[in-house]
């Protein structure tokens, strides 16, 4: 079963109560919206203005209010529930994640495992990453009426550890053919829209991949090529690395749109919580990305245990 993403924008305060999150507001109308559904809004009147949801239900909750108060028995059981917390700033950008210490009970054989992974392993599964990642980049070129004949070759030819770089070159060609011509569009996570955009959905990725990894018994900061000292998330920035596309495609979906792209609107925020549910192809077969990318974590976990070589990535089809 798909986990549900929970977005709160206003003042409130969660709690537990009986494996259940209460949800409590101090004004007489609220509403969340939960992405995973179909555009629920549930409205609560000032006699009964708390509603209760399974927290085994919750994969994803998304914090975007600086007056929302979480009661430390709730917090705890959410992550026993293996559910990532996203914090927001008074920017309404994710800046904090949440995840539990252990989710897998055989956590310490997998740790170690991961800390002894053999550097040229580490080169080849960056091998692999690259060459899904532009690939991927590649396929939704074509999809937006654009040329990838580069971006399959590229993909081909990135050798372990990819000491040619074809990631840089790739990206180069990439970012200034997805975007319309007349935006000069430069990928910068401080520049100019829509790399907000990009921004907010890669966050809510990250989280997602983050979940894959804790629950697969891996570490998240411990990374295969990613290894900034400052980055408690190394691993799952590499390993989000293919599933990109799928963010930019509906950042581009957005722009073909008309949507206003300046600013990170409720409606396009309320688009872009619906990231768990993306369908995408993942070994042949159709999958939710989160369903997606637990597959690729737990095939990720297999290579480092050395039961496989291979991490399963999915395929950007252009339908």
């Amino acid at each position: 079963m798909i986990k549900r993403t929970i977005y709160f924008s206003n003042p409130a305060y969660l709690s537990k109560k009986d494996d259940q999150l209460i949800i409590k507001y101090p004004e007489e109308k609220k509403e969340i919206n939960e992405s995973v559904e179909q555009d629920v809004n549930i409205k609560y009147q000032s006699r009964s203005n708390q509603n209760s949801i399974p927290i085994e239900d919750i994969g994803v909750i998304v914090l975007d209010n600086q007056q929302i108060t979480l009661s430390h028995g709730l917090i705890s059981s959410l992550l026993e529930n293996n559910t990532a917390l996203i914090t927001c700033n008074n920017t309404h950008l994710p800046v904090g994640l949440f995840l539990p210490l252990e989710s897998n009970q055989i956590q310490s054989e997998k740790f170690r495992e991961q800390i002894n992974v053999t550097e040229p392993l580490k080169k080849q599964l960056w091998q692999q990453t690259i060459s899904a990642k532009i690939f991927n980049q590649g396929m939704l070129l074509a999809k937006r009426g654009g040329k990838n004949e580069n971006m399959k070759l590229w993909s081909k030819k990135v050798r372990s550890g990819d000491p040619d770089n074809y990631e840089a070159r790739a990206a180069a060609y990439y970012w200034k053919n997805l975007f319309p011509k007349e935006f000069e569009f430069e990928r910068d996570r401080y520049g100019m829209p829509p790399n907000n955009l990009l921004n907010y959905g890669y966050a809510i990725l990250r989280a997602i991949i983050a979940r894959g990894l804790v629950s697969s018994g891996l570490l998240p900061t411990l990374g295969i090529h990613h290894h900034n000292k400052y980055n408690a998330y190394c691993l799952a920035d590499d390993i989000m690395e293919p599933y990109r596309p799928y963010i930019d495609d509906m950042v581009s979906t957005f722009i073909e749109d008309g949507e206003d792209f300046t600013e990170l609107t409720p409606s396009i925020k309320k688009q872009l919580l619906t990231i768990p549910a993306i369908t995408i192809n993942i070994n042949n077969e159709e999958s939710p990305l989160m369903v997606g990318t637990q597959r690729t974590t737990a095939s990720l976990a297999k290579c480092f245990g050395g039961e496989n070589r291979k991490i399963i990535y999915p395929v950007f089809c252009m339908n």
